[in-house]
């Protein structure tokens, strides 16, 4: 009951923010969730100490594109798709999944690999490489949680709860790089 206060007085705020500033506070909220998802890959892959350019790189990659795309992603399609349209929720989930996640999908692959210091031929290998699988395990794994973030979610919470749902996807997406470049590191040591 002690924290109760300054739980609710927390999460008034963070509406507040998001309300009056939502690109702002969904690109720190990404930046946050990006982050401590990058660290929590690491430390699930047993990493003694952290990667400090993977975790710069996936902070960075939250606070320009994680919180902006998805916003201006989602109000887009709320306004193009109108509110009397026959199977709404269907057409704004086949939307998210056949335009938003492979573009999404491909910008992320690329952005943080330059974050992360690397040149951007090997930006263009690690798309060519993961897109295809990721994508497929986006489309296979996420499509639940993003039809039902459309179908129950106000629009307000949407980019947010996809922000947390995206906490699970970038945990995933993280090993997923890690052990390419790993595959990598070793090849180029046999060379």
């Amino acid at each position: 009951m002690v924290l109760s206060k300054p739980l609710y007085s927390l999460l008034g705020t963070y509406l507040e923010q998001l309300f009056n500033h939502p690109v702002r506070t969904k690109s720190i909220t990404a930046c946050v969730l990006a982050t401590s998802a990058n660290v929590t890959s690491q430390r699930l892959a047993g990493a003694k100490t952290l990667n400090q350019h993977s975790v710069f790189a996936y902070g960075l990659y939250g606070l320009i594109f994680g919180g902006s795309v998805p916003h201006y992603f989602y109000t887009t399609v709320e306004r193009l798709i109108s509110q009397d349209v026959r199977f709404r929720r269907f057409f704004l989930f086949l939307s998210e999944r056949l335009v938003y996640a492979p573009i999404y999908q491909a910008l992320s692959l690329f952005f943080l690999t330059l974050f992360e210091g690397k040149t951007p031929s090997t930006a263009l290998k690690n798309v060519e490489k993961l897109y295809w699988p990721l994508l497929k395990a986006n489309w296979q794994y996420l499509s639940v949680f993003v039809y039902l973030n459309f179908a129950y979610v106000p629009p307000m919470f949407r980019s947010i709860s996809m922000a947390i749902i995206s906490f699970i996807w970038v945990v995933y997406i993280a090993q997923r790089r890690r052990r390419f470049q790993e595959k990598q590191a070793a090849k180029e040591a046999a060379k």
